[in-house]
């Protein structure tokens, strides 16, 4: 199987970030050829500005969804990836996509807590209500349009502190984040 890695992005980019870094050291298994992104000026971009490799940007308001996910595909595959990583991409994909290329997501929570935006808020915010001890980081198979349900690869528990507040979680989330993406992303390489 191709080690050839495309990422979709719609932000920063520090996942990104933590893949061209793994890269660069040799942990990576694989090699990112590709950055994919469907917003302009975005951090993400800039990234692989730096790191050499090759990016598009492909708008939605441009597009209906379907013919939006056909669009993606195609561009994606003229990077002809063995493995496509979202991350921190914010559109749900279709069958149209998804079809045509072996996907994975990284999302912010544990696995069956939390789908969809703003997971990082709704944890601490159910922790601040005693409702959750720890949460987490997972990445798992995108094989349909299902928001983050799909087969579990990896994930790591981020557990809260006494005296908490939003922006340390989020760090140790992110820290996990950029932990986690670089070895589920080997063991997705491997499968």
């Amino acid at each position: 199987m191709s080690r050839r890695i495309v990422v979709l992005v719609s932000g920063g980019g520090t996942n990104l970030q933590a893949l061209i870094d793994a890269e660069a050291s040799g942990e990576l298994k694989g090699r990112v050829v590709g950055v994919v992104a469907d917003r302009l000026d975005i951090g993400a971009l800039e990234r692989a500005a730096t790191a050499n490799i090759a990016s598009a940007v492909l708008l939605p308001e441009d597009h209906d969804r379907m013919s939006y996910d056909a669009a993606l595909a195609h561009l994606v595959d003229e990077f002809q990836p063995g493995l496509v990583v979202l991350a921190g991409w914010q559109r749900i994909l279709s069958p149209i996509f998804l079809n045509r290329h072996r996907t994975i997501n990284l999302h912010p929570a544990l696995p069956g807590a939390f789908p969809g935006l703003g997971a990082i808020e709704r944890a601490f915010d159910a922790w601040r209500r005693d409702e959750i001890e720890t949460s987490g980081v997972m990445v798992h198979w995108v094989p349909d349009a299902g928001v983050d349900d799909g087969p579990v690869i990896d994930s790591i528990e981020v557990g809260f502190e006494a005296g908490d507040d939003l922006g340390r979680f989020e760090e140790r989330i992110h820290a996990a984040e950029h932990e986690l993406i670089v070895r589920a992303t080997n063991t997705a390489l491997a499968n």
